[in-house]
């Protein structure tokens, strides 16, 4: 009964959350902007509010695909948040330019995550091969190394969080004290951002029940 309850839960946990998004999303891209901007407008006033003039805003294909490049220099924002001037696209651009303010204020938590991002791919890419080897093989050091590994992994999705909170609020701030939404659409911002973060709490939440999984699997393998 345990063990459907918990793979009840990791299917569940992502499911809603990203249905939550969706809805969300879909529900403020209904609603335009009292200030008429685009999502491209946004970020480049937001970026030059703060003395920020070498990072690019471009349009990128798909929905939701909004992200901010580091490594690039640039900010690239879905096509209907670039060129719209929904609440939500609004929303949506704020926060990626919350990431760039972090990139130039030297952010702690988002260095960080800049570090372990090797250490969490490799992870990703190589626990479940070593986890399954060590249960068909019986051997508990292959186990251990799969766990050792996912956990990289998943250090780095908890690391996720503060820096993608932390890009929310700034956001937040920014579009109060640059006038781009009013009081009656602060509400409506902050469900959009909300939501988004949900995601990742809830892959968070998914990652660490894993690990945890994993790890109660080696303390009995090691107790038999």
């Amino acid at each position: 009964m345990a063990f459907l309850i918990y793979f009840g839960l990791i299917l569940i946990i992502p499911i809603y959350a990203q249905m939550r998004v969706k809805s969300t999303f879909n529900k403020f891209s209904q609603k335009q902007s009292s200030s008429g901007m685009t999502g491209a407008q946004v970020a480049q006033k937001i970026m030059q509010d703060n003395g920020i003039y070498d990072v690019t805003v471009e349009p990128v294909k798909g929905k939701l695909t909004d992200h901010y490049d580091p490594s690039k220099k640039a900010v690239r924002l879905s096509e209907d948040n670039y060129y719209g001037t929904s609440i939500a696209g609004n929303a949506v651009a704020a926060h990626e330019v919350g990431h760039v303010i972090q990139d130039a204020q030297d952010y702690s938590f988002m260095r960080l995550r800049s570090r372990l991002v090797p250490f969490a791919s490799f992870g990703s890419n190589f626990s479940f091969i070593f986890i399954i080897a060590g249960m068909l093989l019986g051997m508990s050091q292959l186990l251990l190394a799969g766990i050792i590994f996912m956990a990289a992994a998943v250090v780095f999705q908890l690391v996720t969080l503060p820096v993608e909170f932390d890009a929310s609020n700034r956001a937040m701030g920014q579009m109060v004290a640059s006038g781009i939404i009013r009081n009656d659409e602060e509400k409506s911002s902050k469900k959009v951002l909300n939501a988004a973060a949900l995601t990742y709490v809830a892959g968070a939440l998914v990652a660490v029940l894993e690990l945890v999984r994993f790890i109660l699997m080696y303390v009995m393998a090691n107790n038999d």
